[in-house]
């Protein structure tokens, strides 16, 4: 076989080794969920913690390099700061071993059942069982197991292929003269570095590296410098990731090359002085598969040791190579960087719509109680409140579609609908915080009062509009759906109030105890505390029925108003009790 056509075999088992890799981790991070993630922002207090959090993540992903490139994402959001990420990213280095542990199954030789260890004999099989459960279960959850098992049967093909193509090359005079260039460290190390940053995996080159061990033909002293190479080439991902973000998120990618490239010299220069002195004699030898994975496994977790003592002078260099200047980039939103890890995107639009949520809340409440007592400083808080709300409702609503075009969960595609079908409603929160606002200014400034009655009746109303936006935040924040179902039935109460507030002044004016002038305004005011108490229906609905799989708003309430739910009728009754229109 000519080296040339064994080359274009390896390209093409590398093909389906990086197409099969693609498949299994977008499956394992899928299956994952947002559980992992979401500790990562727990991860800042306790270093031990954070290290192995990295290494669990990355095992769960198989990408150290989708790692990093999350973690870029995390602080140019924001929701980290540079100097947390560090722990992380070494438990992520040592995480990423184990791939490679994987692929020493290649090299199983045996006859009977250790045959049967052997990729070539057990992979089809797992790829049969997977496309069955993609075409024949309904279920997403068992249908991701099943891609996952694709992915593994097609990342381990692409392994079988890469070794075959080099087995023929065994006796070739002009293979063993390509190796000997990688006789020089250094050669070998900047070649490795080069070739795993253009296909950017450093699971592929070391894969590439341990399918040359099986042709006997490479020692531990071609392989050791290889293996160091790829693991600076991983750093390419995160590195073209940090184009266009902020300083800190440029500091993660920093901070990555760094702790690789100290790695790589303090090893290289430690294990040649030692050589130089000992002469070790198993230089020479034949590595195997697994002696690459060996070699993969003790530099990440030499390198760690090392380094894991030294992360306030990791931070320093990062500072140090990326200076703060005046022009500072803006911080992102909800970074999409982060769509590529779609649970924790997930996850991370659900806090941002929090903030969301709580803000609104926070605004109306201040809007309600501006009415009592006017504050132009309060006033422009509200307005300037309301546009931050509009920013919110853009930018999530963006950040979502993309991200509903995902591959997701089925909880994460509730979760997702569940945002969509709510963040408009927050934001028209703000919206009638400012109609509210129009309101306490002409009262203000035209000076008007109410009656006694009708400032009673007001101060009622104003109470059960704080207990339902309370109940309606808290039940959103907390995820609470006990708490959901509580805020209809209060809905229903403040209707109840509003009407009957109607009335009494009506009543009012005919006596002359209110004037035509003091109808407008407060007919003002009881359309947005009516509108507001809908939009708190609305989120709590969506809330119900997303949790539920499904989402007809319609026929819930219809089922609601008809007495449907005795533990509705029982709220109604307590809240109306409360408000005194029972």
């Amino acid at each position: 076989m000519s080296v040339l056509l064994a080359l274009f075999q390896l390209m093409g088992g590398l093909a389906f080794f990086l197409y099969g890799m693609h498949v299994m981790s977008g499956g394992l991070s899928k299956l994952a969920g947002g559980s992992l993630e979401r500790s990562l922002q727990k991860a800042t207090s306790n270093r031990a913690f954070g290290m192995t959090l990295g290494a669990g993540i990355t095992i769960a992903i198989q990408s150290s390099s989708a790692m990093t490139v999350m973690l870029v994402g995390l602080v140019n959001s924001g929701i980290m700061r540079f100097d947390q990420t560090i722990s992380v990213i070494m438990g992520s280095n040592v995480g990423t071993t184990v791939t490679n542990w994987i692929l020493t199954l290649s090299g199983v030789d045996g006859e009977g059942w250790m045959a049967l260890l052997q990729p070539k004999n057990f992979s089809p099989v797992v790829a049969i069982i997977g496309i069955a459960m993609i075409m024949m279960s309904k279920k997403t959850r068992r249908q991701d197991i099943g891609k996952i098992m694709v992915g593994f049967a097609v990342l381990m093909f692409g392994m079988d292929q890469m070794s075959g193509s080099m087995n023929g090359l065994r006796e070739s005079e002009s293979f063993r003269q390509l190796l000997l260039v990688f006789e020089n460290p250094l050669v070998a190390v900047l070649a490795s570095t080069v070739f795993t940053g253009v296909i950017q995996s450093s699971a592929a080159t070391i894969g590439i590296v341990q399918t040359l061990a099986a042709t006997g033909q490479i020692s531990f002293s071609v392989a050791i410098p290889l293996v160091l190479g790829a693991n600076i080439g991983t750093c390419a991902t995160a590195l073209i990731s940090s184009i266009g973000v902020t300083k800190d998120a440029k500091k993660v990618s920093v901070v990555h090359i760094i702790i690789k490239v100290i790695g790589t010299v303090v090893c290289l220069v430690g294990f040649y002085g030692a050589d130089a002195i000992f002469h070790f004699n198993f230089l020479d030898a034949e590595i195997s598969r697994a002696g690459v994975a060996l070699v993969h496994t003790v530099f990440n977790v030499v390198n760690t040791v090392i380094l894991f003592p030294f992360s306030k002078q990791l931070v320093a260099m990062a500072n140090f190579f990326v200076r703060p200047t005046k022009k500072e980039g803006k911080q992102a939103f909800l970074d999409e960087r982060l769509l590529n890890q779609p649970s924790i995107a997930v996850n991370e639009a659900v806090n941002m719509t929090c903030k969301m949520a709580t803000l609104a809340g926070a605004t109306i409440r201040e809007a309600v109680n501006l009415c009592g007592s006017y504050s132009e400083k309060i006033a422009d808080e509200i307005l300037s409140n309301e546009n931050a709300l509009d920013e919110y409702e853009d930018k999530l609503g963006t950040f979502l579609v993309r991200l509903s075009g995902k591959s997701l969960s089925d909880a994460d595609s509730r979760r997702v609908s569940r945002l969509l079908h709510t963040i408009g409603d927050f934001e028209r929160l703000g919206d009638h915080a400012v109609n509210l606002v129009r309101t306490a200014e002409e009262i203000h400034t035209k000076k008007i009062t109410f009656s006694d009655e009708a400032k009673a009746e007001i101060a009622n109303l104003s109470d059960a509009l704080h207990e339902i936006l309370g109940l309606t935040i808290d039940a959103f924040t907390e995820d609470n759906l006990e708490m959901a179902r509580h805020v209809e039935p209060l809905e229903q109460v403040i209707d109840a109030l509003i009407a009957l507030i109607k009335s009494a002044h009506v009543e009012r004016l005919q006596v002359g105890k209110c004037t035509i002038q003091t109808g407008f305004v407060l007919s003002d005011l009881l359309t947005n505390f009516e509108r507001v108490s809908d939009h708190c229906s609305n989120i709590a609905v969506a809330m119900l029925e997303t949790s539920a799989g499904s989402f007809d708003t319609h026929e819930y309430l219809n089922e609601v108003k008809k007495g449907g739910f005795v533990d509705f009728v029982q709220a109604y009754d307590a809240y109306a009790k409360k408000y005194h229109i029972a």
